[in-house]
């Protein structure tokens, strides 16, 4: 993976997506974390809800979201926000 990107929301991390697809990067969007991990793919983009959510929990789900791209193999990490 070279490009891993944790999106505070949906609409957000759909627009970082659509761009990368443009661009000729084959993306993935998930809807938060994976349980089972994530798909292989150049970028792979996760969409969270942590703008409306207590300021402790949106820091936790993005702190997940870094190890899961992180343990993916991410090579680099693009917070959108």
């Amino acid at each position: 993976m070279i490009l891993g990107v944790i999106a505070d929301d949906f609409t957000g991390a759909t627009d970082v997506a659509s761009m990368l697809v443009r661009a000729g990067t084959q993306t993935v969007q998930v809807l938060g974390v994976p349980e089972a991990g994530l798909p292989e793919a150049d970028a792979v983009v996760i969409a969270l809800k942590t703008r409306t959510i207590p300021a402790a929990d949106a820091v936790a789900q993005s702190l997940q979201a870094m190890a899961a791209l992180r343990h993916a193999g991410a090579r680099q990490i693009y917070f959108k926000y």
